[in-house]
Parts: structure tokens; C-alpha cells; sequence
């Protein structure tokens, strides 16, 4: 592409291309992806988007596919390669004027040469990290923020690389220019901090930008630059530097006043050294431990002394927080259970911790995390009030306390109740006793301290197992502050009943469960949502234990169902919904059947729940997870759902349907519920089964689900499944056996031996394309046990029922093998009694061995041959399947079962659903399951032979 003549016509392209009239703008991005693989094209886009003089729109739509190009077409194995005379040419023309003067373009500059850095720095472009570090050092303000700008994206995008060479080449790049790097930043930043003072806030904040820049080149160059950084005078001294720049930088923002242009990004600067060492101490822990002394003292000092009043905000708490849990749980800073055992640097580690982690500095960090960093704020009090669904739903939590001052405080308090229980527990304890008894309503001071007190004996349960009698303190106490009423209690009502949520599984009597569970019912229908809303969370906890009887509960389920439904229905966002939502199913979940009588309203409710929620599939799979108990809790009766369910179901798994990313799991999940509960097969359950084969195509984690779902048709014994379905389940399973694990292979088998005892006339001629693989496999001596096992069951399955099949499978393996029928057949009976002991299962030992037997009666010279392998075979399966008779001191066959044999239901188990009950009905029919004994046909057999 010649640029004379191409520059203006790519510009007007480009120029059609930032259209915002989509006629005018499809046809310029179709001429451009055209464009992207001839020669020239990226020269002409460097001249269009260097030229300053063209609309900023043009010219940013040429940074971004000059950009695009690189990440397609840079590398020299790519496809539509740029060849290496015209990348060498743009390297050149992209370092060779650090003067963008528009932001967004300057950082879309940086990041692309940033991405040919990658890979082409050092060999192919020696000359980019000199250009940059001359450029820095020029005197003009616009030149030096973009060179260093530039280097700062270099640096991070070489840093990023994980190959040994790669970091090997990025750490003699470090060795390098570590050393000016230093001299940058402290320029800079003596600069910032002489302007800041003189009151020159423009040159100021120029000069903060480049503090900004240098520190995060720093930041990559300290963490990933340094295979021991320990060693390297330069990098511990920057690192102690930190500390005394850090308390510059906040000293400055306290005089600064909050009307300073310099304020928001003193603060990002602050921070940015915090990550310094946050990183530092995650990558380089044995390096950071001269450090430590240093980190502890600093951080303690101004989060939890008076020292930090007036200087210190929130993301620099949240961050000197994660930093002092960091070095408290971290583990190379632990010695060994046997002291000898540990490293040097350890016991090093540990001694300093030892020493400045005495009784007063662990009492004074805890009570001023429990007493102040615990208080909900002003802000968080106005949620409650205003939006009390998002303020409940928040406090659930995730990995806020990352981010959030509250939560942070409580991780720390965790952790370091953790590490010093024993100097803690009865620092927190005597927090406890001062706080005994109601508190008055009107002091809200004492209501919000309790309210935090209370939170870190939740927090610590598990610590505080051996010193708290939890159920004395919730008879004592605890149930007296839940009945109280008042508008201003309902911090501490909420507060209690989440305490009770986190001590019910660690420490609760099962006879105080219906004091509970009274105390729940009245808290569901407290006047304050949050309070609802958490006690919900709560039983929850208390239904989801361990220690759970169904019988303690049932005197309140109705009630509680009811006011868990109203709940439903109150709450507005869709995350408070999902939240009740997941109580409820986890209530049904557990009372099993008998939730029947109390569901009706939930049952006409969930239908215009799924509509409403159309555009929330997160809330969806909340409805799909309820459905599925709701099935399981009302057995048959769930046949008065379908208008409702399966549509739901179709809807889930039909991967042509978009939702189905989000539903599918729970959608086959509740397919599988349903049809294990259906009674009778219907005709639109039989219609949602056409969305199985793309489900079998997509071959993900979810076939085992599909194979069920698939054995749940099968054990409906439906001639009209196998009419509709049976072409194309056999050459879905065809192509599956292709690229499948030996597991998933074993899994395919099965059905299909599941299809052939149910189905035993028709199954083997619609399902035939399976066979010839089966019994080459046998012939061949499939060298996977299990997988071999499986084939034995399948013919064995075709040798008692369906002989005429058999012999023309027989037929069909000699013509393909080219060899008598007869020796395949003595070839497959010598490898069945060779790899009889491959059979583990006692049902498919004896179907093999009665399979073998049937072949006995026959007159064939081969089968006559075989005669004493068989028998010895048989007799061996009929020692795994007889059983002694106490009674009797006979022996019978275990495996048989008659209506007499009605398995018996305990209390603790759940009873049959439908599907249970087919499949014993199958196997009633089964020949393993109602033929007499193998001795039996032994008994007959040996006789006719021993002439």
C-alpha cells in the first residue's frame, strides 16, 4: 500500500467509520477489516493517528485498529503476517515523538507500544528502553509525562511475562535501570512535595502525575525485577524509603485541605505504596522480613493509635489492615511443630512478631477494631433506613472486606483472634461481661458498642468453643434482648440472631432448637425488613445443620413456611428474593414430604416469579434449585406442576436458547428430579427430550447428568421413546464413544445396556450400530477392566434374551473378521472366562455365567470344547452369589428378588419416588434377578456332559 496515495482514502474510511449512522458506518469497517491484512496498512494508520492536526475521533479509531493489528498479525507465525521491513519502520516511528497531546490517545499509544514490546523487546527493539529513559529526562512537561507514561506500560506489560527466560531477560533489564528508576521517583517527588507547599497547585499536580508514573515503574521493576531482592541495596533501600515517603505524603494531605486539585490523586499515590508492599510481601516474604518491625510499627501507629486522627482514610486503613493480617497468617513467617525443622529466616520472622505483638499491643488492636472499626457507619445506618435490601444483601459479604473498611476490620479480627486466642479470649470475654443485661433503648451509643461485641463473638466462635456455655448465655440473655421490641433495638435484634446463626452448628443444645425456632417465628414478623431478612439467614444455618430433626421442626413449619413466603413476596430485588428463595428450598429440602400440605401458595407463586424475572438468570436459578426440592418434597403429586415446570425445563436446556449458559446445570438437575418423580409418561416430557442431542454434542461436565436423564426415559419402558428418539440416541452415542474418557465411555455403555434389559426384542435391532464395537472389543481384549466388564454385560444381556440377535451379530463379526463363525465364537468364550475376573459386580458375574451356561445345551464341537472353562466360571459366580439362611442353614441365591422382598423404609430414609419403584419392577423381570440359581443349570448340565 503506497502512503502517498492510500493515506487519504484509509482517511476517509476512517472517517466514515466514526460515523454514528450504521449505513454509512458497516460498509467502512468491512473495507477496513479488507484493509487489515495488506502490506502498508499500519504505516498509514501510525501517519493518520500521529498527525495532530486530524479530528481526534479519526485518530482514535486508528490507535485502536493499529492496536487490534499488533494482537493479530505482529507475531511472525501469524497469519497475514506484517512483514519485518515494515514493523522494523513503525518501531522507529513509534518512539520518535513522545508528544500526543490528547490523554485517551497518549494511553492507547503507550499501551500499544507496550504490546510490541512484548514481543519484540530486547532483540528486535534494543533501542526502546534507552529512547525511553532519554525521553524521560527531557525538560519539556508534555514529552516527559507521555515518554513515562510509556515506560511505565513497558514495564508492566514485561513484567507480566512467566517464562524463565522472559524473567530472567526482565531481570537483567531491572539490574539495568533500577538505579535511575530511584533517582526518577524521589525527583519527582521532592519536586511534587517543594510545589504543594509553595502553593503552586498546577506544578503540583503535574508533578504528582510523574511521582505517580515513576512509583508504579518502581512497583513492577521492586516485585518482579529481583530473583533475591534482599540482595540488592537499591531495591530494600527504595522499600524503607517507603515508609518515610509514606508519612510525607500524609502529612501533606492533612495540610493540603480538601479543596486541593492534589487531593484525590495524593490519595491513589498513598495507596499505590501500600501495593508496594502488599505485592512486595506476597511475592518476596523471606525478603520482606527486615521489613516487618518497620510495617508493624508504621501500620499500628496510625490505625490504631491517636497518631492516625486527622491523617488516615479509608482505603489507606483498608489496605495497612490486609497488610498486618498479611504478615500475621503468612505462612513462611511460622515456625515448624519441631523447632529444628525451621528456616533461619522463620524463627527470625517469628521472634519480631513475638516481640512487638506483646499483651497491651494485641488488647489495644482488638478492642479498637471490635469498639470503633465494628460500628456501622452513618452511612450504613442511612441504608438501613432507606434501602434496607441492599443493606442486608451487602452484608452478606463476598470479598467486600478487600475493599470496605467494616468488613476488612472483621477479617483481620479473625485472623489475629486466630493467631492469639489465648492472649485475646479473655480480653474479648470481659468486653462481654460489662455488657450484660438489656440496654437501655435511648442510649444509642451503648446499643451500637453491644451491637459490635456481639459481631466478634460470631466471628470467633469456634475460637471461644472451651470458654462460652453458648446455651446458658441464650437462655440467660440472649432470647430476652430478641423479644425486645423497640424501633432503636433492632440493631441488636438483628445483631443476636445472626450471632445465634453463627453458634448453632459450633455450640447448641438440640433441646434449645424449638426456643429457637419460637424466638424465629416472631423475629419473620418483625416490623424492620433487615430484621426479617437476616432471620431468614439464620434458619437457614439452623435447618441446614447437622444436628436437624425434622420432628423438633414440624409443630412450626407451617408458620414458618408461610412467613418465609410472605417474605418472598415483600422483598423487592432480585438478590433479597434469591436469598429467600434459598432458605425456603433448603427448608423443603430437609422436611422432605412433609412440606405437601403448606406449598400451595409457593407453587402458584413461582410462575409469575419466573416471568418477572426474565432478565435475571441468577434469580432464575434460585426458581430451578427450589423447583427441584419442591419435586422431590411432593413426589408423584408434582404432576400438577407440568403446565408450569416443563416449560421451564425446556426452556433450561435447550442450548439454543441463550439463558441456557446460566440455567443449564440446575435445568438438568430438576429434568432429572421430575422424571425420577413422574409417574406416567407424557407426551411434552417426551418433546423436551429433542434437546438432548445438542446437550450430548456440547460433551461438557454435564453428559453424566444427561446419562441419567437418558436411563430416566429408559426405565419408563416406552415404545414411543424408542419410535422417536432411537436414531439419533444411537448416533449421538456413536460419535461420543469416538472422543470420550474411559469414563464417559463406561457411562454410554451402561445406558446401552439399560436399554437392551428394558427393551430386550427391539432394543438390539435399533440400537445394532453399537454392537460390532462391543464384541470386537471382547475379541481384541479391551485393555481397560471396567471397560471390558461392560462389554461382557452387553453381549451376555444379548446371549439370554435375544439369541436370534446374537447369532447374526455372530454372522456379521465373522464376515468383517473374515473368519469362521465358530472361531470367533470359541475365541470370544475363551477371553470371557479369561477376563471373567474383570466382572466385580455380583448381578453381572451372574448373567455372564448364565450366559455361558446357555450356550451349553448346544451340540457345537467349539462350545463342547470349552466345556470345563465355563464351569469352572459358573461355579465360581455361584459361590459370590449364594448366601447362607440363618434360619435355615441353607444356602440361597442373594440375588433374587421376590414380592415378598419389599424393601423396608426406615425413619431416617426417604421413602421410593417413582423411578426407584420402576426400576425394581425391571429388575423383578430381570433374568438375574428371578431365574433360579446358577447350580440349578450346573446340576442339569453336568450330567448331559459326563457321557
Amino acid at each position: 500500500m503506497d502512503l502517498n496515495s492510500a493515506s487519504s482514502l484509509v482517511l476517509q474510511v476512517l472517517t466514515r467509520a466514526s460515523s454514528q449512522d450504521s449505513t454509512i458506518l458497516k460498509p467502512a469497517e468491512e473495507q477496513l477489516k479488507q484493509w487489515e491484512t495488506q502490506p502498508g496498512f499500519y504505516s498509514v494508520l501510525l501517519n493518520i493517528f500521529t498527525n495532530h492536526s486530524l479530528d481526534v475521533n479519526v485518530r482514535w479509531l486508528a490507535v485502536l485498529y493499529f492496536k487490534n493489528g499488533i494482537e493479530r498479525y505482529w507475531r511472525r507465525v501469524a497469519p497475514n503476517a506484517i512483514s519485518e521491513e515494515e514493523k522494523s519502520t513503525l518501531r522507529v516511528g513509534l518512539i520518535t515523538n513522545f508528544n500526543e497531546p490528547v490523554n485517551q490517545i497518549a494511553t492507547q499509544i503507550a499501551v500499544l507500544i507496550a504490546k510490541v514490546a512484548r514481543l519484540d523487546c530486547p532483540k528486535q527493539w534494543p533501542e526502546l528502553i534507552p529512547t525511553l529513559i532519554e525521553s524521560v529526562k527531557i525538560p519539556d512537561d508534555l514529552r516527559q509525562h507521555r515518554a513515562l507514561l510509556t515506560f511505565y506500560h513497558v514495564t508492566k506489560t514485561l513484567s507480566s511475562k512467566r517464562l524463565a527466560t522472559d524473567r530472567k531477560l526482565f531481570q537483567d533489564l531491572t539490574s539495568e535501570i533500577y538505579s535511575f528508576a530511584c533517582c526518577l521517583w524521589n525527583h519527582h517527588t521532592d519536586t511534587f512535595l517543594e510545589q504543594v507547599f509553595s502553593g503552586d497547585q498546577t506544578a503540583a499536580a503535574n508533578s504528582l502525575e510523574r511521582t505517580l508514573l515513576s512509583l508504579k515503574v518502581l512497583r513492577k521493576l521492586t516485585v518482579h525485577g529481583f530473583l533475591e531482592p534482599s540482595q540488592n541495596a537499591d531495591a530494600m533501600g527504595f522499600l524503607q524509603a517507603v515508609f518515610v515517603r509514606l508519612r510525607q505524603f500524609l502529612e501533606c494531605r492533612r495540610n493540603i485541605g480538601a479543596e486541593n486539585a492534589c487531593l484525590e490523586r495524593l490519595e491513589k499515590v498513598i495507596v499505590l505504596f501500600t501495593k508496594v508492599l502488599l505485592d512486595f510481601l506476597d511475592q518476596h516474604p523471606f525478603s520482606f522480613i527486615p521489613l516487618i518491625q518497620t510495617a508493624l510499627e508504621f501500620t499500628v501507629s496510625f490505625v490504631f493509635t491517636e497518631a492516625g486522627n486527622g491523617v488516615v482514610f479509608e482505603r489507606f486503613i483498608v489496605r495497612c489492615m490486609t497488610l498486618l493480617k498479611m504478615i500475621i497468617k503468612n505462612d513462611s513467617y511460622k515456625p515448624s511443630k519441631n523447632i529444628e525443622d525451621s528456616k533461619p529466616e522463620t524463627m527470625n520472622a517469628h521472634q519480631v512478631k513475638m516481640s512487638f505483638f506483646t499483651y497491651p499491643t494485641l488488647t489495644e488492636i482488638c478492642r479498637r477494631l471490635v469498639t470503633h472499626y465494628f460500628l456501622l457507619s452513618e452511612e450504613e445506618l442511612t441504608m438501613w433506613e432507606e434501602d434496607p435490601e441492599s443493606f442486608a444483601v451487602e452484608e452478606t459479604g463476598g470479598d467486600s472486606w478487600k475493599y470496605s473498611l467494616r468488613p476488612c476490620a472483621e477479617e483481620l479480627f479473625f485472623g489475629i483472634f486466630h493467631e492469639y486466642s489465648q492472649t485475646l479470649t479473655p480480653v474479648l470475654l470481659d468486653m462481654v461481661r460489662t455488657l450484660q443485661g438489656p440496654t437501655p433503648v435511648e442510649d444509642m451509643n451503648a446499643l451500637r458498642i453491644k451491637e459490635t461485641v456481639y459481631n466478634a463473638v460470631g466471628l470467633t466462635a469456634y475460637e471461644l468453643f472451651d470458654s462460652v456455655d453458648f446455651d446458658e448465655w441464650f437462655q440467660r440473655q440472649l432470647l430476652g434482648e430478641l423479644r425486645i421490641s423497640h424501633d432503636r433495638y433492632k440493631l441488636l435484634r438483628r445483631r443476636v440472631i445472626w450471632l445465634i446463626g453463627q453458634w448453632v452448628s459450633v455450640k447448641f443444645e438440640s433441646n434449645q432448637r424449638p426456643s429457637l425456632y419460637e424466638a424465629i417465628l416472631v423475629l419473620l414478623q418483625d416490623q424492620d425488613l433487615v430484621v426479617r431478612i437476616e432471620t431468614a439467614t439464620t434458619l437457614k444455618l439452623t435447618v441446614d445443620d447437622f444436628e436437624f430433626r425434622t420432628e423438633q421442626f414440624l409443630p412450626y413449619l407451617e408458620s414458618t413456611f408461610t412467613l418465609l413466603f410472605q417474605l418472598l413476596q415483600q422483598v423487592t430485588e432480585c438478590d433479597s428474593k434469591m436469598q429467600v428463595l434459598h432458605v425456603l428450598s433448603c427448608v423443603i429440602e430437609r422436611v422432605g414430604m412433609q412440606i405437601k400440605p403448606f406449598v400451595g401458595c409457593l407453587v402458584q407463586y413461582l410462575p409469575l416469579l419466573w416471568k418477572q424475572s426474565e432478565e435475571h438468570n441468577m434469580l432464575r436459578c434460585a426458581i430451578l434449585t427450589t423447583l427441584t426440592h419442591l419435586i422431590k418434597g411432593l413426589g408423584e403429586e408434582s404432576k400438577n406442576l407440568y403446565d408450569f415446570l416443563l416449560p421451564v425445563i425446556q426452556l433450561s436446556t435447550d442450548v439454543s436458547q441463550p439463558p441456557h449458559v446460566y440455567l443449564l446445570e440446575d435445568g438438568l438437575e430438576l429434568w432429572l428430579v421430575t422424571l425420577e418423580n413422574c409417574p406416567a409418561m407424557t407426551s411434552e416430557l417426551l418433546c423436551i427430550f429433542q434437546n438432548m442431542s445438542a446437550l450430548l454434542e456440547l460433551g461438557t461436565e454435564n453428559l453424566s447428568k444427561c446419562f441419567k436423564i437418558i436411563n430416566s426415559y429408559v426405565f419408563f419402558v416406552s415404545s414411543e421413546f424408542l419410535q422417536l428418539y432411537a436414531a439419533n440416541l444411537c448416533h449421538s452415542f456413536l460419535e461420543l464413544l469416538k472422543n470420550i474418557t474411559i469414563e464417559g465411555q463406561v457411562q454410554v455403555l451402561k445406558v446401552v445396556e439399560n436399554l437392551l434389559m428394558v427393551n430386550p426384542d427391539i432394543g438390539p435391532q435399533l440400537f445394532h450400530a453399537l454392537l460390532p464395537p462391543v464384541f470386537r472389543g471382547i475379541i481384541e481384549g479391551e485393555r481397560y477392566p471396567v471397560v471390558m466388564s461392560t462389554y461382557l454385560g452387553i453381549l451376555g444381556r444379548i446371549m439370554l434374551q435375544n439369541q436370534g440377535c446374537f447369532s447374526a451379530l455372530l454372522c456379521q463379526m465373522s464376515q468383517e473378521c473374515n473368519e469362521e463363525a465358530d472361531t470367533i465364537l470359541g475365541n470370544t468364550i475363551e477371553m470371557w472366562v479369561d477376563r471373567m475376573d474383570n466382572i466385580t459386580q455380583p448381578e453381572r458375574r451372574k448373567l455372564s455365567a448364565m450366559a455361558l451356561l446357555s450356550l451349553l445345551p448346544s451340540v457345537n464341537s467349539v462350545i463342547q470344547d470349552k466345556f470345563c472353562g465355563i464351569i469352572n466360571v459358573s461355579v465360581e459366580s455361584l459361590h459370590d452369589v449364594m448366601t447362607e439362611d440363618p434360619e435355615t442353614n441353607t444356602f440361597k441365591d442373594c440375588m433374587l428378588i421376590s414380592n415378598a422382598d419389599e424393601p423396608q423404609v426406615t425413619e431416617t430414609e426417604e421413602p421410593p419416588n417413582e423411578q426407584d419403584k420402576r426400576k425394581r419392577a425391571l429388575l423383578k423381570r430381570s433374568r438375574g434377578h428371578k431365574s433360579t440359581a446358577i447350580s440349578l443349570n450346573v446340576q442339569l448340565l453336568i450330567p448331559l456332559y459326563s457321557h
